[in-house]
């Protein structure tokens, strides 16, 4: 017999917003592979002989990507239930899709247990909303500021207009300005959220051309969320009811 793996995730950083689902099947895996961004109070949930395996995913600090597949197909060979706890949710830009996939490739279940992405949540604790009708009622774009192979974004990915939610984009916030601003107005609000939904978030407003600013002279780091759009200019009103 083999086991089952699990791609679960944690939310965006507050332990309380994982699902009851996760949650669940957190408390009864054999073994749990997880990212640097998971709510570190989660792993505490686990049985007392849980094998918990730290998998990194930062810059300098990760395993590689065809590791963690193989990880995860030798663990459930094992007969074990196992759980790839991720944050936020594994297919907004987690590339849960690949460790699916291959586990699949191999004759392995894999289910999929989504999780609340932090391209949603982390502006609305911070009293943002992605979408509203006053400010962006054509909707909302998420991508990543940093592509593969270290790559800033391509301008072409950019929307000009509605509200943008820019994960992963810190580490080359130069570049990665240097581009909106060939795009977006540069006027425009931007909200740069650091640890967003646990105790120790930060918020910081101003206008796109004061993002490298806002940035270096906060000692903004990872993980942190950029929005860009009138939306932010919620804050003002919607954080007073926190």
């Amino acid at each position: 017999m083999v086991g089952k793996v699990y791609l679960v995730g944690a939310g965006p950083g507050d332990p309380e917003l994982i699902t009851i689902k996760g949650l669940k099947l957190l408390r009864e895996a054999d073994v749990v592979v997880y990212d640097r961004l998971i709510p570190k109070e989660l792993l505490d949930l686990c049985k007392s002989d849980t094998e918990k395996i730290y998998v990194g995913k930062n810059i300098g600090d990760y395993v590689i990507q065809n590791e963690i597949n193989e990880l995860l197909v030798k663990k459930a060979i094992e007969n074990k239930k196992v759980v790839r706890l991720k944050g936020g949710d594994p297919y907004v830009l987690g590339r849960g899709e690949e460790e699916c996939l291959y586990v699949i490739s191999k004759g392995i279940e894999c289910e999929v247990v989504p999780g609340i992405t932090s391209a949603i949540a982390v502006p609305a604790y911070a009293g943002i909303p992605v979408t509203s009708r006053i400010y962006s009622s054509s909707g909302f774009t998420v991508i990543s500021g940093t592509q593969s192979e270290d790559k800033v974004i391509d301008e072409a990915y950019i929307p000009q207009k509605g509200t943008l939610v820019i994960l992963m984009g810190i580490r080359k916030i130069e570049e990665l300005t240097n581009i909106l601003r060939k795009v977006r107005d540069e006027k425009e609000p931007v909200a740069v959220i650091e640890n967003g939904t646990t105790n120790k978030q930060r918020v910081f407003i101003g206008e796109l051309k004061d993002l490298v600013t806002i940035v270096k002279q906060n000692n903004v780091t990872s993980p942190a969320i950029i929005v860009i759009g009138e939306v932010v200019k919620f804050r003002e009103y919607l954080w007073k009811i926190k």
